[in-house]
This record gives structure tokens, C-alpha cells and sequence, in this order.
């Protein structure tokens, strides 16, 4: 079944590529991008713009967001009297630029900045309703917790310079586990009765959604890469190309191919031994699709020239275009809508959490 994958916002402390990620209540909302290491594939294309409709039946545009103005008060909005802070935006803003690796593009900055303040006001909801209804975590809970964080770097040096990095001390990530944890305990119980999903809904989904269960042609295929540069000079390329070659003459003289991936390629694929899985017609670029086409399982290509550098691929097997059917989808579907339907139910309930609270958003 075909899922698309775009942001996905959580409430937590996260360690991703040794950098702290620094929990929502300490300002960390981050957008985990799903990308892929092969130096192979193509980068996903922007969705096809749809066809206009006519002037009479445009949708009216969205309001513009309210502009967040360069200077901000020392409180920015407050929920049921408690006060949402400037330190604790700025420290939001901060740790999204730098989970995104790039400064809030200007064209987008006050639909960001005002989403900002509606996490850090979601959040001061969560938290009072926690402390209503007097959920407790255990001191043991916590201090497993950080254990797992400090243990993903090299030595607690690092991991302190990590927390400064985020405006972060250990008092506060301490404090700030026990509310997070504590959010996650209420959320849990409030999801936990969810009624199961049925056959019947499955099946519904399944009939409505045809285009979802159809697969496309695929191969599986390995390969090794010998980077290099498109723009580098003649003589890089030459030495480039001849360790390609002498590694294409092993594999074609019967070396283990995944055990030259592992000692020879330059990809993210190499600890697997090369392999990059099934992928369809389009998924990587051209050069690189036409040869994996052209093989038959087993068969090891040329190398293959990208804009990555130079390639050996071998396939190990080949899938024809099919159809999932409901069966051998069913329980996915069942996964799938169940995860819909906790979805739902959380935002309902942070909705009304939030109805019931004032919120005074003061910028």
C-alpha cells in the first residue's frame, strides 16, 4: 500500500544524528524530514500543479497570517492567567531553524512564527490539564529516560555541550521529562479504548482506494559507488573510473558482491551491502534506472556513470507490476485506519482541552 510520508510533529526529546533535539516543552517542535542516503536516487518532484478551475468557481484564498511583529513583549500570550514567554519562543524558533538546518524562509515567516505560538499555547493547555488531574511519574521513569538520551553520545562532555547548544540545562530536560512523560500517560489513557477496526471498514477502504494497492514493476537491486564529482578534473575522474573497474572485474570473477559494497562503495548502502531494496521505474535517476531495467536477476552491470560518480549494480530479483490484494492488505489497512482514528480523537480532545481554556494571544 502506498503511504505517503510528509512532517511528523511530536511532543518529546528526541536524539537524531547525535544532536539533542530538545523536548516541545522546551521548545523543541521538529519535523522529521524522511529522506534517503542512496547516492542514486532522484529527489522526490514536486507534486503536478492541478489544472485552475474557472474564475466563478475559485475558492475564496485563506486570510493572510496575522504579521508577528520584530519586537515582542516579555509574555506573548498567556493560558488561563499562566504566561507563554518570549524566552521560551525564541528558544522554539531557535531549535527549528536548526533541526531544519536553515533559517525560516522569509515569504513563510509569519505562518511559522504564528504556528509556533499555537504549539507553545497547545502545549501550556497540555500541561495544566496533566497537573489537574494529578498524573505522577516516577522519579526511576525519569532518570531511565535520560540514561537512553546520555548514552547516544560519546561521553557526558558532549552531551552537555549538546544541551547548551539548545539552551538547555539538566535541571531543566529533568523538569521538563517529568511534564512530557506525564502528557504522554494522559494521552495513552485517553486513547486506549479506541473500538478496533473492522472488516468491513477495511474493505471499504480498500474498494475506495484502488490506486493505493497497485504496484508497479520493480526490481531489487545492489550496487557500489565510487564517488566523484561531476565538476572534478580529468585526472580525478581517471583514477576514479580505474578503482571502478577493478572492482567490477572482481565481482564478475565471482567475489561476494555485498562484501565488496561493504569494503568498497561510498554509499550509505554499503552496510548493507549495498542494497537499496525494491524501487520502480523513476525512483532513480535515469542512467542509474535504465541499466538495473536492462539485468536480470543476477546479472551485474557496466558502470554505470551518475552525477554521483560511478556505479556497479547487480539485481537480485525482479517483481512484475501487480495488484495488493485485499487480503494480503488487510491487516496493513486495519494498522493504517486505526492509527487514523487515534489521530483524530487526540485532536478532538486537545480541541476541546483548548476551548475550555482562555487563551490570550497578545502579539
Amino acid at each position: 500500500m502506498k503511504v505517503l510520508y510528509t512532517h511528523a510533529f511530536t511532543l518529546g526529546a528526541h536524539l537524531e544524528q547525535g544532536l539533542l533535539v530538545t523536548r516541545l516543552c522546551s521548545i523543541g517542535v521538529v519535523a522529521l524530514l524522511l529522506t534517503c542516503g542512496a547516492g542514486c536516487r532522484k529527489a522526490p518532484a514536486a507534486p503536478p500543479a492541478a489544472a485552475a478551475p474557472a474564475a466563478s468557481a475559485q475558492p475564496a484564498l485563506p486570510m493572510p497570517p496575522k504579521p508577528v511583529p520584530a519586537q515582542l513583549p516579555d509574555v506573548i500570550a498567556r493560558v488561563n492567567g499562566e504566561g507563554v514567554t518570549k524566552v521560551e519562543f525564541d528558544r522554539l524558533v531557535n531549535n527549528m531553524e536548526q533541526g531544519a538546518g536553515q533559517k525560516i524562509p522569509a515569504e513563510r515567516r509569519d505562518e511559522i512564527l504564528r504556528g509556533a505560538i499555537d504549539q507553545l499555547v497547545t502545549y501550556a493547555v497540555l500541561a495544566q490539564e496533566v497537573k489537574a488531574r494529578n498524573i505522577v511519574v516516577a522519579d526511576a521513569e525519569i532518570e531511565g529516560d535520560l540514561k537512553q538520551m546520555q548514552a547516544q553520545f560519546p561521553n557526558e562532555e558532549e552531551f552537555k555541550k549538546a544541551l547548551a547548544g539548545r539552551g538547555m540545562t539538566l535541571e531543566r530536560l529533568r523538569s521538563d521529562a517529568r511534564v512530557e512523560m506525564a502528557i504522554n500517560k494522559m494521552m495513552e489513557a485517553e486513547l486506549a479504548n479506541q473500538p478496533a477496526v473492522t472488516d468491513a471498514q477495511a474493505r471499504e477502504f480498500y474498494d475506495k482506494n484502488p490506486e493505493k494497492f497497485k504496484q508497479d514493476e520493480a526490481v531489487r537491486a545492489s550496487h557500489i559507488l565510487l564517488k566523484v564529482d561531476e565538476q572534478a578534473d580529468a585526472a580525478t575522474k581517471k583514477k576514479a573510473l580505474a578503482r571502478a573497474r577493478a572492482v567490477l572485474k572482481q565481482a564478475r570473477g565471482g567475489a561476494d558482491f555485498a562484501a565488496l559494497a561493504k569494503k568498497h562503495s561510498q554509499d550509505a548502502s554499503a552496510q548493507q551491502g549495498g542494497d537499496l531494496d525494491f524501487f520502480s521505474h523513476g525512483q532513480m535517476v535515469a542512467p542509474f534506472d535504465q541499466a538495473a531495467f536492462a539485468l536480470k536477476p543476477g546479472q551485474i552491470s557496466d558502470i554505470v556513470t551518475t552525477q554521483f560518480g560511478y556505479h556497479i549494480i547487480k539485481v537480485t530479483e525482479r517483481r512484475p507490476a501487480t495488484t495488493v490484494t485485499f487480503e494480503q492488505a488487510n491487516d496493513r489497512i486495519k494498522q493504517y485506519l486505526a492509527g487514523q482514528q487515534k489521530q483524530e480523537h487526540a485532536q478532538a480532545f486537545i480541541e476541546g482541552l483548548k476551548k475550555k481554556a482562555k487563551i490570550e494571544v497578545l502579539i
